[in-house]
């Protein structure tokens, strides 16, 4: 028989893009910095920028260059718009993709939105040891990723397996 893990709580950044939210109206930040701190984990900052690429890019290079960050949740700029440029300023700075992670949401979001879902470029993965999440702008849609993905996948106590549990062998080789 195996042991059971013990929940380990994470320091993780939020960051909200978005070019009309402020922190008096920011409801996805808020839910998402509410949430993980409700979960146990340590909100280490959470901010709002504009939607620029590289003002996103630059942010979010900072906080994976911080070896005490587990993990980024970014909000907003994940549609079709021309302002929209989460994934073109994220994508770069991977080592890994997770296409489970926004093939799971699209999935679940079907059953909420219908085919709108096709709109949503959400998508994770890997950047220098630290799990990046880009969900949509909307407060729902980081309800339904956090509720029914991310929440489970931060919690080292998931099984048979969770992305908190990899931790300690990202550095592999």
């Amino acid at each position: 028989m195996t042991a059971q893990a013990e929940f380990v709580a994470l320091d993780l950044c939020v960051l909200t893009v978005s070019d009309t939210r402020t922190p008096d109206n920011d409801t996805s930040g808020d839910y998402l910095a509410l949430s993980l701190g409700q979960a146990g984990h340590r909100l280490r900052e959470k901010r709002i920028v504009r939607d620029d690429r590289y003002l996103i890019r630059a942010i979010v290079a900072q906080w994976i260059a911080d070896p005490d960050v587990r993990g980024v949740l970014v909000t907003g700029g994940t549609g079709f718009t021309g302002r929209d440029s989460t994934p073109e300023a994220i994508r770069p700075l991977l080592d890994k993709e997770m296409p489970g992670f926004g093939e799971m949401f699209r999935m679940l979001s079907y059953d909420e939105i219908g085919t709108s879902t096709m709109q949503s470029r959400a998508f994770a993965g890997l950047s220098n040891d630290t799990f990046v999440f880009c969900l949509p702008g909307s407060t729902s849609a980081c309800r339904t990723a956090w509720e029914k993905l991310i929440r489970a996948q931060l919690d080292a106590t998931t099984r048979p397996c969770n992305l908190a549990g990899l931790l300690p062998r990202l550095h592999e080789r």
